[in-house]
Parts: C-alpha cells; structure tokens; sequence
C-alpha cells in the first residue's frame, strides 16, 4: 500500500461512512452536471461518494490493486494528479447526461486502470479471479462497454464518466510524459549533449534504499542490477528519471 493509495480509500471510506449517518451529505457531494455553475465542488467531490457498498467496494479494490504500483512508478504527486485529472474528466464529460446524479470514484479509478494497462500492458489480470486477461485488452473491453453504455444509455451507470477517466488519464499521463525528467534526458541526447555518467553514477549509488517503500526499493535493485550488469547506457529514460527522483530525496 503506498501512500496516496491508502489516504484515498479512506476518504472514500470516510465519505461512505458519513452518507450513512448523513444522508444530506450524499446530496451535497453529489454531481448533477446541470448544476455544475452553482455547485462547482462537485466535479471533485463526486469521486467520493458512493450509491452502495458494492459500489464503493468495486472502486476502492480497484484501487488498491492497481493503484500502488502505478504510484510506485510515477510518485506521489503525479499519481494524485491522475487521479483527480481522471475525475474531472469524468465530470466535464457527463455533462451529456445533464440532469443525472452521478457519484462515484469510477472515473478516477479507469484512469488508474489505464495508466496501469499503458506501463504493464501485458501483466494478467483474473477476472472474477478466474478468467485471466491482459491489463491492455482488460481496458480495451472497459472501453467498448463505456462507449456501448454511453451511446445506449443502458444500466444507469455513468458510462461517460468512464470514459471520460479514461480520456483524462490517457491525456495527462502524455501530456506528463513530454514535460518528465526522462524527456529532458531524451532532448538533451537527440541535442548531442552528453549526460555525465560518471556523477550520475555516484548520485545514484548514494540513494539509501533502506527507507524506501517496498516496491520502490524492489525498483531500484533491479534498476541498479541492471546497471551493474550493463552499463549505464542500458538505463531507459524513465529508468534514469527514476533514480534521478530519488536521489534528489
């Protein structure tokens, strides 16, 4: 569990919780696109409430399963970024369905679940724990139901908010990709500049794995295993980013 991850099931737990008791909450919180100009919080406050249990126990599982190696990845900051972009994007295109009450953290959780296909396509994911499927055509299936659902207005589940998390997070995650660490690195290669191995290597060595996080620190073994069994030049440029991260920690 990394820390994002955790702090976000339980504001959603929370929320749930609260509803119970408050049923005034879940009016409040809850999204009626039409209404967006005189209630703007929301299009983020939407993400926290949830019609049922099963409803709240699909998203956070979701999350929980997916969620902490992408933040692994990708950091704290980043990772909060996708997720709430995702929501928004949920949100904005939900204005379609203008007089419904939408609530949820569905479109928040299919950006996690495609930033999680885009790094780790190929990784199996068992549905219902029986059926194994690839994260890509997990998402690819996700997809093709949101745009069925959209289209029909069928099961009075917010389809376009799905798509829209899936739209939001292909977005920032791209847009995210163009302004990382890893493509300055990429600029200043294809500009010629050379990167200095020798005080790369030494930041990097000096990185104390100890206090880590237990998949960052699996990361940065097989990172550093790497680059002691192939050389600096073997490093992908997010690989660098990576290390470069935590040696700024």
């Amino acid at each position: 569990m990394t820390p994002w991850v955790l702090r976000l099931i339980l504001a959603n737990v929370a929320t749930f919780l609260l509803a119970q008791v408050l049923p005034s909450v879940w009016g409040t919180l809850a999204l009626v696109p039409v209404l967006i100009p005189v209630r703007p919080w929301t299009v983020v406050t939407y993400l926290f409430v949830h019609a049922d249990l099963w409803h709240l126990l699909f998203n956070m599982l979701g999350l929980y399963f997916f969620g902490p190696r992408l933040e692994a990845r990708l950091g704290g900051r980043r990772f909060l970024t996708l997720y709430l972009v995702s929501g928004v994007t949920g949100a904005v295109l939900s204005v379609f369905t203008p007089h419904a009450a939408i609530v949820g953290a569905s479109g928040a959780t299919f950006g996690v679940f495609l930033g999680y296909a885009l790094y780790w396509p190929r990784d199996r994911v068992w549905i219902w724990g029986i059926v194994p499927v690839e994260a890509w055509f997990l998402v690819a299936i996700m997809t093709a139901l949101a745009l069925y659902g959209g289209v029909t207005g069928s099961g009075g589940i917010a389809h376009l908010a799905h798509l829209g998390g899936f739209l939001g997070g292909f977005t920032y995650l791209k847009w995210s990709e163009r302004h990382s660490p890893a493509a300055r690195f990429r600029a200043r290669a294809q500009a010629g500049a050379k990167a200095p191995a020798l005080a790369d290597l030494e930041r990097w060595a000096a990185i104390r794995s100890d206090g880590m996080h237990p998949v960052n620190r699996e990361e940065y073994d097989r990172v550093m295993r790497k680059l002691k069994e192939q050389g600096v030049t073997s490093l992908t440029p997010a690989e660098r980013a990576f290390l470069d991260r935590f040696s700024r920690l």
